[in-house]
C-alpha cells in the first residue's frame, strides 16, 4: 500500500500543476472580451475575473462525479488498477496542456480529460480483456459508452451552437445599436442591460445552483420553482438601475456589463472546468479509501464510487485559490489570449496566420454565397442593412494611453452574455463541455457578424480558425493516445514507470518554459515598432525612421550569422539564421504598415512629401526580400549537403560581407540617433562594393573557365554577390529618402 500513498502524493503534485497549466489555457475564455475591448485597466479585470473563479469553484461540486464515472464503470476496476488509469491521465494532461499553452493555441481541458480517460481505461480494459481470455466486444462491460458518448458529442454540438449563435445574436444587437453605438446606448442600453444581465444571472445562479455545494436541496428547489419571479425582479432592478446611470451619470453602462459578464464567465469557467484539474486526483484518494476500509484492499471492487459526491467547500475554494494565483502570474495565460484577441479583432494589421488552400475555398465560397444574396435581396432591404451595418463607423475608444480595443464593448457584452449562457446552460446539466471551444466559437461569430473578416484578412483570419480547430481534434488524438500508452507503461513497469514519466513531463515543462521566455523576448521587439502615436504626423514619420534602423540591423546581424555559417558549413547556425526571416518579415511589414497609417494624417508641406514616404515601403520590402533569397538559398544549399565554397571563394565573400554589414550598420544608426546623413560616405561605400563584386564576378568566371568550380556552388556564389549588391542599392535609396523628407543635409 505504500506504493500506492506515494501515487496519491504524486497525484495531488500533478493536480497543482494541471490546475496552473489549466488556467493558462483557459483564461482565454474569459479574459478575451474584456482585454479585446479594454474594458478597464489589466489589473481590474483581473480582480474581476479573480472574484469569478472563487465563486465558480463552489458551484462545481456535482461536476466531479464527471471524473468517477462518466467515462468508465468504476465497478469492474480494482484500486490499483483505478490508481494506475488516474496516474497516466494527469501526466499526460500536465504535458499536453502545457505544450499547447506554450504555442499560444487554445485547447480544450474538457476534451482532453475525457480522451485521457478513455484512452487509460481502454489501456487496462484492454488487458483484463486479455488476461480473462474474453472478446473484444467486452470492452462495453467497462467503458461508459453510452455517458462518453453523450460527452462527446454534446461537445461538437456546442461548437455549433456557439459559433451560430454568435452570428445571430451579434447580427441582431448591431442591427439595434449600429457601429456608432453611443447615441443609441442612450435609448435601448437600460433595456439590453436587464436583459443581458437576467440571462447571466438565470442560467449562473437558477441553473447552475444545483451544482453549488454551499445549498440545500430545499434552497435549489426554492430557487427552481420561483425562477420567473427571481428574473422578472432582476430585469427590473437592473434596468432602473442602467436607466438611471445613463440619465445622471457619463458612465457607459456598457462596461459594468462587460465587468460583471467576465466574472460571470469566468465563474461558469470555474464551476464548469474544476473538475478538469482536481476530478481525477480526488476520485483516486476516493478510490483508496474505500480499498483501505475493505478488509482486502488490493482486491476490493470500486461498486462505491458510482455514487453521488459532495467535494468539501473548503477543498474547492483551495483550488480556486491556486487557479487565481496562476491566472496573475502565468505568461502563458497571455499568449493564448493574445491568439484569440488576433483573430478576432475589428482593424486589419499583422495577421499571426498565414495562407492556406482549404482557408481560400472557404473565403471563395463565402464570397459567391454573398453575392447570391446581393442578387436575391430586394435593394432597399440591403441599403438599410448596409446603413446601420457601416463598420467604417466603429467606435474603438483608445485607453488613456493612446492603444485601441481591439473591437468594441458591444461586441465584448453579447461575447460574454452568449458564451455563459451555453456554459452555465451544460453546467447545469452536467455536460462538461468545452468552455475554450464555446468562447472561441463565440468569438469567431460574433467578429465574422460585425465583417471585421473583411477581404483584407478573410483568409489569413479563417486559416487561423481551422488551424485552432485542427489542433482540437489533434488534442483528442494526443490526449487519447498519450493517456493509453502511460497507462500501460505504468502498468508493467510500476515504480519505475511513474519515476520515468515524472522525468519526462519535468524535462517537457522545463524546455517549453526556456522556449516561451525565448518567444516573449521576441514578440516584445515586435510591439516595440507598433508603438507610433499618431497625434504628432512628422514624429510619426521619424519614430518609423528609427524603426528602419533597427530592421537594417536586423538584417545585418542576420546576415553575418549566414555567411559565417556557410563558411564553416555550419547547418545548425544556418537554421537559425533561417528561423529569424519570419521575424525579420515581420519587422519590415509593421514599419510599412506604420507609414501607411501615418500618411493620411500628414498636414501642410508633409503631404508633398508623403510620395517620398510611400516610396521607403518599397524600399524596405526590396531588402527584405535580398535578405530572404540569401538565407534561403544558403540553408538550402548545406541542407542538401552541396559542397562548400573554395578558400579563394570564401576570402572574396568576407570582403563582400564586410561591406555590405558596415554599410547597413552605418545606415542604422544614422536611422535610429537622426543623425546627419553623411551621403557621399555612403555612395563612396556603395561604388567600392560594385567594384568589388565586378572583380569577385571575373575571378568566379575564370574558375569556372579553369574548371575549379562545381555548379552548385556557382549559383549559389553568384546569388550571394547579386543580393548583396541590391540591398546596398536599396539601403542607398533609403537614405536618399531619409536625407530629403527630414531635411538633413550631408556633412
Amino acid at each position: 500500500m505504500e506504493l500506492y500513498l506515494f501515487c496519491l502524493i504524486v497525484l495531488a503534485s500533478l493536480a497543482v500543476f494541471d490546475l496552473m497549466v489549466g488556467v493558462s489555457n483557459d483564461a482565454v475564455n474569459f479574459l478575451n472580451s474584456s482585454i479585446g475591448s479594454r474594458v478597464a485597466p489589466r489589473h481590474i479585470i483581473m480582480i474581476v475575473a479573480s472574484l469569478g473563479i472563487l465563486a465558480g469553484v463552489t458551484f462545481s461540486s456535482g461536476m466531479m462525479e464527471v471524473a468517477r464515472k462518466g467515462i468508465f464503470h468504476p465497478r469492474y476496476f480494482l484500486m490499483p488498477e483505478l490508481i494506475t488509469i488516474f496516474l497516466a491521465v494527469m501526466l499526460a494532461d500536465v504535458l499536453l496542456l502545457d505544450l499547447f499553452n506554450t504555442f499560444g493555441m487554445p485547447t480544450s481541458t474538457t476534451v482532453s480529460i475525457v480522451f485521457e480517460l478513455l484512452g487509460a481505461a481502454v489501456a487496462l480494459s484492454l488487458l483484463k480483456i486479455l488476461a480473462q481470455g474474453s472478446s473484444l466486444g467486452e470492452m462495453v462491460k467497462y467503458i461508459n459508452t453510452a455517458k462518453a458518448l453523450a460527452i462527446i458529442m454534446g461537445i461538437l454540438l456546442s461548437v455549433v451552437v456557439a459559433f451560430v449563435s454568435g452570428v445571430i445574436a451579434q447580427f441582431l444587437t448591431r442591427l439595434l445599436f449600429t457601429f456608432d453605438y453611443l447615441p443609441r446606448l442612450k435609448r435601448y442600453g437600460a433595456l439590453w442591460g436587464g436583459i443581458a444581465l437576467s440571462v447571466i444571472t438565470y442560467f449562473i445562479l437558477i441553473k447552475g445552483s444545483k451544482g453549488a455545494s454551499f445549498l440545500t436541496p430545499e434552497t435549489v428547489k426554492w430557487i427552481k420553482e420561483h425562477s420567473l419571479i427571481i428574473l422578472s425582479f432582476n430585469f427590473l432592478i437592473f434596468a432602473v438601475i442602467f436607466n438611471f446611470l445613463t440619465m445622471f451619470t457619463r458612465i457607459n453602462i456598457l462596461r459594468p456589463i462587460v465587468l460583471i459578464g467576465t466574472f460571470s464567465l469566468a465563474m461558469a469557467f470555474a464551476a464548469n472546468d474544476l473538475v478538469n484539474f482536481i476530478g481525477v486526483p480526488l476520485a483516486g484518494l476516493s478510490a483508496y479509501r474505500v480499498a483501505t476500509n475493505s478488509g482486502s484492499p488490493l482486491t476490493a471492487t470500486m461498486e462505491a464510487l458510482e455514487r453521488p459526491v459532495q467535494t468539501d467547500t473548503a477543498l474547492l475554494l483551495l483550488a480556486g485559490a491556486i487557479m487565481v494565483a496562476t491566472l496573475w502570474m502565468s505568461r502563458k495565460a497571455r499568449t493564448v489570449t493574445s491568439t484569440e484577441v488576433n483573430l478576432a479583432r475589428q482593424d486589419i494589421g499583422i495577421e499571426r496566420f498565414g495562407s492556406s488552400f482549404f482557408s481560400r475555398v472557404i473565403v471563395g465560397a463565402a464570397w459567391s454565397a454573398v453575392g447570391f444574396a446581393r442578387r436575391v435581396i430586394p435593394a432597399k432591404i440591403r441599403r438599410a442593412i448596409a446603413l446601420r451595418l457601416d463598420p467604417g463607423k466603429t467606435t474603438l475608444i483608445p485607453t488613456p494611453n493612446g492603444i485601441k480595443p481591439s473591437f468594441d464593448l458591444v461586441r465584448a457584452s453579447v461575447n460574454l452574455v452568449v458564451a455563459s449562457a451555453i456554459i452555465s446552460l451544460a453546467t447545469s446539466l452536467k455536460l462538461p463541455l468545452s468552455t475554450t471551444y464555446v468562447t472561441f466559437m463565440v468569438a469567431m461569430g460574433t467578429s465574422l457578424a460585425d465583417q471585421a473578416w473583411g477581404r483584407e484578412s478573410a483568409v489569413y483570419r479563417v486559416t487561423g480558425v481551422i488551424t485552432v480547430i485542427g489542433g482540437w481534434f489533434f488534442t483528442a488524438l494526443a490526449a487519447f493516445t498519450t493517456a493509453f500508452l502511460f497507462a500501460m507503461a505504468i502498468y508493467f513497469f510500476r515504480f519505475f514507470a511513474v519515476l520515468g514519466l515524472m522525468a519526462l513531463v519535468s524535462a517537457s515543462l522545463f524546455a517549453s518554459y526556456r522556449y516561451h521566455i525565448k518567444k516573449e523576448k521576441e514578440k516584445e521587439e515586435m510591439e516595440a515598432l507598433t508603438a507610433v502615436s499618431l497625434e504628432d504626423p512628422r514624429a510619426a514619420i521619424v519614430t518609423t525612421f528609427e524603426q528602419t534602423g533597427q530592421f537594417l540591423r536586423s538584417i545585418a546581424d542576420n546576415l553575418d550569422t549566414c555567411f559565417e555559417a556557410s563558411f564553416s558549413e555550419d547547418l545548425e547556425r544556418l537554421r537559425d539564421a533561417k528561423s529569424r526571416i519570419e521575424q525579420i518579415d515581420t519587422q519590415s511589414t509593421l514599419i510599412i504598415n506604420n507609414i501607411f497609417a501615418a500618411l493620411p494624417v500628414l498636414q501642410g508641406e508633409e503631404i508633398d512629401r508623403s510620395a517620398q514616404y510611400g516610396k521607403t515601403t518599397g524600399v524596405i520590402q526590396a531588402i527584405a526580400a535580398s535578405h530572404r533569397d540569401i538565407v534561403v538559398q544558403a540553408c538550402r544549399h548545406f541542407e542538401n549537403y552541396h559542397p562548400g565554397f573554395t578558400e579563394d571563394q570564401k576570402e572574396e565573400l568576407r570582403h563582400v560581407k564586410a561591406f555590405v554589414t558596415r554599410l547597413l550598420w552605418n545606415t542604422a544608426i544614422m536611422l535610429m540617433r537622426r543623425k546627419k546623413v553623411d551621403f557621399n560616405y555612403i555612395d563612396n561605400q556603395y561604388e567600392r562594393l560594385k567594384e568589388l563584386i565586378d572583380e569577385c564576378e571575373k575571378s568566379q568566371a575564370l574558375r569556372i573557365h579553369e574548371g575549379k568550380a562545381r555548379p552548385k556552388v556557382n549559383i549559389l556564389f553568384y546569388a550571394l554577390l547579386e543580393n548583396c549588391l541590391r540591398i546596398c542599392q536599396e539601403t542607398r535609396e533609403l537614405l536618399e529618402v531619409f536625407r530629403d523628407s527630414l531635411g538633413l543635409a550631408s556633412k
